[in-house]
């Protein structure tokens, strides 16, 4: 006998999936943002939280409960949006879910289970974070965090990093390949596939690490090449956008959404974080690389594109915004999902006419705070004179 409780349950999710999404007044002219997140742990279907046996469950507790619904990779397929979202249970194990919508900013409901990746990396213990690249071999690539145990060393808190690498050509059959190999690089976070080809081989866009959490020598977002994709290694990372001092990306950056292609350029949607006396904060930023030689960056626009803002701010881990999921529909409009605070997912859209206007028009940060003023300044002058000042 079902349990009546879930009725009840099931109205209250039915409704949030169904809840339009509307623009709110935010107002900068890149983008807009929306009122509802696109996704939260209260729209998780009730199946997986509950055992809605009455018999078994007289007293409907919550039996594999979930904590968070976000970092999500994104994916346009036949008219549809799909999202394959980061879902983190009350245990702190993370696992990947499809989530589909008609438009994009509203209505996404989950299917009926989630991915059940092959286990063929026994030491794994957690994987999160997939960015999705539909290559142009044909095949969907998903790329996500493979994090293990760091048996090195006597610490319950140390872990290690590698790429995973799936494939699949429908979100629902997943062949698992061999972990990324970078040579010059002990661990790696926040890889992502390019979509084409590039001099023949495969290509990533890496972050090179010393350890779980500290980049130490790594750079910034790495660029490298490997002849399979089976078993892909990189023998040699060049850098692309790079750490810079006092800037959004000071403590470390990584690449984000698969890079759009644009008549101007691959456009990226990155993060970079900084130290604040909160701890770290992570923002959203954008650049672009050179269409020919993807590693080449050719413009950089100052700041940050995206910010955590107001409830944004509140979650698990605070203060933060992070992407790992962007789609262009036919109407070559851009969908950016972004999570806040390692809680929820969010949508914001704009198009690509924008974004190569804020790319590719915005100043760059020269880098000291007097020069900053002077350029703000040239921006004043030029619209006072245009007010007849």
């Amino acid at each position: 006998m079902i349990h009546e409780k879930y009725y009840e349950l099931q109205r209250q999710v039915d409704e949030l999936t169904s809840r339009k999404n509307k623009k709110t007044s935010f107002y900068n002219g890149i983008y807009d943002r929306y009122e509802y997140p696109v996704l939260t742990r209260e729209m998780i279907p009730i199946t997986w939280k509950y055992d809605i046996c009455k018999e078994t469950n007289p007293f409907f507790m919550e039996r594999l409960g979930v904590n968070a619904t976000f970092n999500s990779g994104a994916i346009y397929l036949n008219g549809k949006y799909y999202l394959v979202a980061r879902v983190e249970g009350n245990d702190r194990k993370s696992f990947f879910a499809v989530a589909e919508s008609d438009n994009g900013i509203d209505g996404f409901k989950f299917w009926d289970y989630p991915i059940l990746l092959p286990d063929t990396c026994k030491e794994e213990t957690n994987v999160y974070d997939m960015r999705l690249t539909q290559h142009e071999d044909g095949y969907i690539y998903g790329v996500f965090c493979s994090e293990s145990k760091d048996t090195t060393v006597n610490d319950l808190s140390a872990a290690t990093a590698a790429a995973g690498i799936v494939r699949t050509k429908d979100l629902k059959n997943w062949e698992r390949l061999d972990n990324l190999t970078t040579l010059r690089s002990p661990q790696q976070r926040n890889v992502v596939l390019h979509p084409e080809f590039v001099d023949g081989k495969y290509a990533f866009y890496t972050r090179p690490m010393d350890d779980f959490i500290e980049t130490g020598s790594g750079g910034g977002v790495g660029f490298g090449l490997s002849d399979s994709i089976e078993h892909a290694v990189i023998d040699e990372e060049k850098m692309t956008s790079l750490r810079k001092y006092h800037t959004i990306t000071e403590a470390k950056n990584g690449a984000g959404a698969v890079p759009i292609k644009t008549e101007k350029g691959w456009i990226h949607i990155a993060h970079g974080v900084r130290n604040t006396a909160a701890g770290l904060r992570y923002v959203i930023y954008a650049f672009a690389t050179d269409l020919k030689d993807p590693s080449k960056v050719i413009a950089e626009p100052s700041g940050m594109l995206i910010g955590p803002r107001e409830s944004e701010r509140i979650g698990d881990v605070s203060n933060v915004v992070f992407t790992n999921g962007a789609i262009v529909n036919e109407k070559n409009e851009v969908f950016i999902y972004y999570a806040s605070s390692d809680t929820r997912l969010h949508v914001a859209t704009t198009t690509i006419d924008r974004l190569i206007d804020y790319v590719f028009n915005t100043p760059k940060d020269p880098g000291r705070s007097v020069e900053c003023v002077a350029q703000r300044c040239d921006l004043i002058k030029k619209n006072l004179e245009l007010l007849g000042k």
